[in-house]
């Protein structure tokens, strides 16, 4: 199998090493294969292809956090043409942005991915919703 070398801060490799302990795995290569195959495949769901989706995205960073949040504003502006709406807070000590777009699988994908990759971002979260299932209306 070949190696590949991954940089990352020491409190990741320490938390990889206690995850791996905790749930029986053989050590930290092991829980990144895994954690890799799984983010491959997170948006592989063939359902979802080709029909309209609704994303809802939050994003969690640190409050005072030296420029994610303008960079979370760039990620903002280049996917304009997607996004339907964004509220900004404030939770504890966290800003914690909300996206709502609307677009393809590929599109809320990119997004998702893009502010993953933001430094200093502490967390992703999101749920898909096909649009093309709604039926009826709010008085139905």
């Amino acid at each position: 199998m070949p190696v590949v070398s991954v940089s990352m801060p020491a409190d990741l490799i320490e938390r990889l090493d206690e995850f791996a302990d905790e749930h029986g795995y053989t050590g930290r290569s092991e829980v990144v294969r895994e954690g890799a195959r799984i983010l491959l495949e997170e948006f592989e769901d063939e359902r979802l292809e080709d029909r309209p989706l609704a994303g809802v995205v939050s994003v969690r960073y640190s409050y005072g956090t030296n420029g994610v949040e303008r960079r979370v504003t760039r990620l903002r502006h280049e996917h304009e043409a997607q996004l339907t709406s964004n509220v900004h807070s404030h939770v504890g000590d966290s800003c914690l942005e909300l996206f709502v777009l609307e677009g393809s699988l590929e599109d809320v994908s990119a997004f998702v991915g893009r502010a993953r990759s933001i430094e200093d971002v502490a967390s992703v979260e999101y749920t898909v919703i096909p649009l093309d299932t709604v039926e009826g209306d709010a008085d139905g």
